[in-house]
């Protein structure tokens, strides 16, 4: 083929995984373009039909982002049988992921796309951009928490890494990540002897919350968040 774009990058577009990613089913095997095994010197576009691991690859022309303000009690997790789920509220009937997941407990900030390349890009683990939260406990904080807080917590086997933590209230605190555990500041917290009983992701980078609602999308577009890398 000699249009189209290279097989590695349509991959990636389309949503299902990074380009690296990619390119590795496709070292594998794992990749047919219109029936044949496919290699990387492919070009290829919305004509020809592509299946990764036996599966129709489906290519979502329009990429979309969006700033959401997720409520309290949703599942981040896209679970169409879950009445909880995330799923149930997206504004857009293209599939959208979320860029870094919040628990059902917590609420606030998140990125959603549907553009597979800068949602594995983000989620790397080098990506690093800033989450900052706003986090309350059940009882009253000290200097002494924020500086432990702050140096580095166990949690699931490794040390956190070094992040910002000052305090805003008797119970109350922000904290600034570049990393994202699973439940992250709640384990730490823990560690420290206090329970987390309201967490809200108040930025990511340069991207704050603003007056957007509880539920509610604003539109973006991909330069407003490679701004804020």
């Amino acid at each position: 083929m000699n249009d189209g774009i290279r097989l590695a990058k349509y991959i990636a577009n389309a949503g299902l995984c990074s380009r690296r990613q990619a390119s590795r089913l496709i070292d594998q095997g794992l990749v047919t373009v219109n029936g044949g095994i496919a290699d990387h010197i492919c070009f290829v576009g919305t004509d020809d039909v592509i299946t990764v691991n036996d599966e129709l690859l489906v290519y979502q022309t329009e990429q979309v982002y969006y700033l959401f303000n997720k409520p309290v009690g949703i599942d981040s997790r896209l679970l169409p049988n879950d009445s909880a789920s995330l799923i149930h509220l997206l504004p857009s009937e293209i599939r959208i992921y979320p860029i870094g997941r919040l628990d059902k407990d917590s609420y606030g900030l998140m990125i959603l796309t549907n553009d597979g390349e800068l949602y594995h890009q983000m989620n790397h683990p080098d990506h690093h951009q800033e989450k900052e939260y706003r986090v309350s406990v059940e009882r009253p904080i000290d200097a002494n928490f924020c500086n432990k807080m702050a140096q580095g917590i166990p949690v699931d086997g490794q040390l956190t890494q070094p992040c910002s933590v000052w305090q805003t209230a008797e119970n109350e605190f922000h904290i600034v990540l570049t990393q994202g555990l699973n439940r992250q500041i709640r384990k730490m917290a823990k560690h420290c002897g206090y329970k987390v009983v309201d967490l809200e992701r108040i930025r990511i980078a340069n991207l704050a919350i603003g007056d957007l609602s509880a539920g509610e999308f604003k539109t973006l577009t991909k330069a407003d968040i490679l701004l804020q890398r």
